[in-house]
């Protein structure tokens, strides 16, 4: 269990003051302009050293990402775009970040652009985010008055703009090319890669995209070191993290732990543990409504990280943890995510504009049974024609949650089917 001096978000729970002046007396902002002498190429190592991994659902080395952009300049600016377009089902980790420690993240923009060589960051926030969209605004605004943003930031002879930038609430500006898309005035679909952001992203210049965790956790980590982040968690899975734990548990909370923690202990420490007992627990989607759902056979003794979730055919995604009971229908409660990337679906791609249309019909007919047997093999094939066959992870994210479904619990599907059939026979 992670210890309180070792959480890196100190007002997560915004108990206490979160303007600059509370921001800096939890030591933020302390030794930025020493970390900026360092120099953007130590900057990174030090990122890639400490193990951190995106904390936006894909997971991806945060330092080699922003190694991936243009260490010379071709006369073209270069900017840092925060995604803060927080729109998975189960996830509110960034908010509150946005909220209660949102110093953290001007921060993080200021050290995060200075190592890719950026001019300015854009932070996209999700629209409907309306207090979190003051409460950066106020925190840039307060971090320009004290010369720690703008020109010569901190006095280390860089200029530097922080720039929020409210969107429409569309999910698929969640995806960074449709972000950037979405950034620059257009309708929100995402591009083609290559060519990727770093060559070509915001208004053609280099770009890199990171979610609002992955740049707030990265003063931190340079200030105590590399080391002392890489030393949570199993290696390749470190650091700390915030996790949103949600559904039938008795206290749904969001929680800064240490990576690879047992998803029982997590659930049961800070959550006050699954209503009516682990006994009474049905299934978690781990990892935010897209990650498959995992049965509680698994939930006993699987750790929350990238690899030992991929182990069990799921994922960490943005470590929103939905938590269901015995109570729950399964089948409506997948057939509803359904409905949502049906809805979300920019229409782009014709796998996923049609593909994920069928998805709920079908889901919805599973709910009643009114379908046959060989139906549900027929709606994995089409899953499967889904996944992997778009431009960007939407289609994938419609896919999976049926097909964990299917893989874990067809007995219930079929036993639905049967009652259904032996039904309408009698009536007949």
């Amino acid at each position: 269990m992670l210890q309180d001096k070792d959480r890196i978000f100190t007002n997560l729970f915004g108990f206490e003051d979160s303007s600059l002046k509370g921001a800096q007396s939890r030591g933020d902002w302390s030794t930025t302009k020493d970390i900026l002498s360092w120099g953007r190429d130590k900057i990174i190592e030090e990122v890639k050293a400490s193990g951190l991994r995106g904390r936006g659902g894909a997971g991806f080395s945060t330092g080699m990402k922003w190694s991936f952009m243009p260490k010379v300049s071709d006369g073209r600016p270069a900017y840092l775009v925060v995604n803060a377009d927080e729109s998975e089902p189960g996830t509110c980790k960034d908010r509150e970040i946005m909220r209660n420690d949102p110093h953290k993240l001007v921060e993080g923009c200021l050290i995060g652009g200075f190592a890719i060589g950026a001019v300015a960051a854009y932070i996209y926030i999700r629209g409907e985010f309306a207090h979190e969209y003051h409460c950066l605004e106020k925190a840039v605004a307060e971090a320009y008055a004290a010369g720690l943003l703008g020109k010569n930031a901190c006095g280390s002879g860089y200029d530097f703009d922080v720039i929020v930038h409210r969107g429409a609430g569309a999910y698929i500006c969640g995806e960074e090319t449709a972000l950037i898309e979405s950034l620059e005035g257009k309708k929100g679909q995402p591009r083609l890669k290559p060519p990727f952001p770093a060559a070509m992203g915001v208004w053609g210049c280099p770009t890199t995209v990171n979610n609002v965790e992955s740049i707030a956790v990265v003063p931190e980590i340079l200030r105590r070191g590399a080391s002392w982040f890489a030393s949570f968690g199993r290696p390749n899975n470190t650091g700390t993290k915030v996790f949103s734990i949600s559904g039938h548990v008795n206290k749904p909370c969001n929680v800064e732990e240490s990576m690879s923690i047992p998803m029982r202990e997590l659930i049961e420490k800070h959550a006050g543990g699954v209503r009516g007992g682990w006994d009474n627990l049905l299934a978690v989607i781990p990892g935010g409504s897209s990650c498959p759902m995992i049965p509680k056979s698994a939930c006993d003794t699987v750790l929350m990280d990238f690899d030992a979730l991929k182990e069990v055919r799921s994922g960490l995604g943005t470590a929103a943890v939905i938590v269901m009971d015995k109570s729950t229908d399964i089948v409506k409660a997948i057939a509803r995510l359904s409905k949502f990337y049906m809805h979300e679906s920019c229409g782009q791609c014709t796998p996923c504009r049609e593909g994920t249309g069928w998805l709920w019909r079908q889901m919805e007919r599973m709910v009643v049974g009114d379908a046959r047997r060989e139906d549900i093999d027929h709606m994995l094939d089409v899953a499967s024609r889904i996944e992997g066959h778009t431009i960007c992870a939407l289609g994938d994210a419609a896919a999976w949650p049926v097909q964990g479904l299917v893989r874990h619990f067809r007995p219930e599907i079929e036993r639905r089917i049967d009652e259904f059939t032996a039904k309408e026979k009698r009536v007949a």
